[in-house]
């Protein structure tokens, strides 16, 4: 799948900046629009763990990624001041990541109404969305991890 680089520096920028964390791992954007985000982190030295398959932590942050960065498009897009924080998430991890990990969320349009309740009440709403992991260069399509987290979204107060 093609890379978007200019995304894909933005993204580290921002993990250079604020969360280096982002940055240590390396993320792809491959595709971030208003209805899903697809990203990739290599499967590397530092992105590994003892059994040569992917690190939870960095599983965690791919996930964080791909769900944030499709809510951090839809808030830019409404043109309003919006705080976004994840309340938590689950996760079912169901075959090990031997290979660079591809993180899809398609929930734009869950968020984007989550976005249009907080404008029209003011108050804080959450909304839980899917970010699907896959290895395509070793597994194909296959399911290895299904992540559920939930956003929380909250009108900024302007002072």
């Amino acid at each position: 799948m093609k890379i978007n680089w200019k995304q894909t520096l933005a993204v580290r920028y921002f993990g250079f900046t604020k969360i280096p964390l982002i940055l240590f791992v390396r993320p792809r954007i491959h595709i971030l629009n208003q209805e899903r985000c697809v990203i990739s982190i290599p499967l590397r030295r530092r992105t590994k763990n003892h059994l040569n398959s992917m690190y939870f932590g960095t599983l965690a942050v791919g996930a964080d990624l791909a769900g944030g960065l499709l809510a951090m498009e839809l808030i830019s897009k409404s043109n309003q001041k919006i705080s976004l924080v994840f309340k938590d998430m689950q996760v079912n991890f169901l075959k090990r990541v031997e290979a660079d990990a591809q993180f899809t969320c398609q929930d734009g349009d869950k968020v984007k109404a989550l976005i249009e309740q907080v404008v029209s009440t003011g108050e804080r709403h959450h909304e839980t969305i899917n970010i699907q992991v896959t290895a395509p260069d070793k597994y194909g399509d296959e399911l290895l991890a299904d992540f559920f987290l939930t956003v929380s979204l909250k009108k900024k107060d302007t002072v």
